[in-house]
């Protein structure tokens, strides 16, 4: 019998991270664009309508048609991010948790990532994050949606409304209400701009 040490957490064929970090990709993909910050696109929904031919949405489906169907569901989540005097606290980037007893599902090292040496002989450290399930409430941040029967059956009403939109295409996990891995949002974006563009 043989042993295969693998404590990776992902299971595809195919995996990586952009030199640099996806910052790095967002960065160049904004570059030369016009970029807000700290503004709140429905309430200023009619004025930036205005700017564009066509608006990519990926925010919460129900909160663009003010929850006429109801409110739908997410699951959230709470960090605590820790440098810690050590060089390396787990030896890969992610480790999941599934015990009951412990509080988070996941630790994250982020040096791991990029498979960077951020050492220093003289006072060795790390950054890790560890992440804690919150249940969600309105005005919490939606990290995942709960794609039970109930919620499902109240997101096709606004799947349905959102087909009808010439301005708007609904993306990303809160806008499609279905969980991404990053490579499915890569593509489901590519597939989108070859359709639109």
């Amino acid at each position: 019998m043989r042993f295969v040490y693998d404590n990776n957490y992902f299971n595809d064929t195919y995996q990586g991270i952009p030199i640099g970090g996806y910052t790095r990709v967002v960065e160049k993909m904004l570059d030369g664009l016009e970029v807000r910050l700290e503004t709140d696109f429905l309430q200023e929904r009619q004025a930036l309508s205005a700017l564009a031919e066509r608006i990519v949405y990926t925010g919460m489906i129900d909160a663009w048609y003010d929850y006429c169907y109801g409110e739908l569901e997410y699951r959230s989540l709470r960090f605590e991010t820790q440098v810690l005097d050590v060089e390396n606290y787990q030896g890969n980037a992610v480790v999941n948790y599934t015990e009951y007893e412990v509080p988070y599902t996941r630790i994250i090292e982020h040096k791991h990532f990029e498979y960077q040496c951020q050492s220093d002989t003289v006072n060795p450290r790390t950054v890790v994050t560890k992440e804690y399930p919150h249940v969600w409430r309105h005005g919490d941040e939606p990290y995942y949606p709960l794609n039970d029967e109930k919620n499902n059956a109240i997101y096709e009403k606004y799947r349905a409304r959102a087909a009808q939109e010439k301005q708007v295409i609904f993306g990303g996990r809160l806008g499609l209400y279905r969980y991404f891995d990053m490579h499915q949002v890569v593509e489901a974006a590519l597939d989108c701009a070859q359709r639109y563009l």
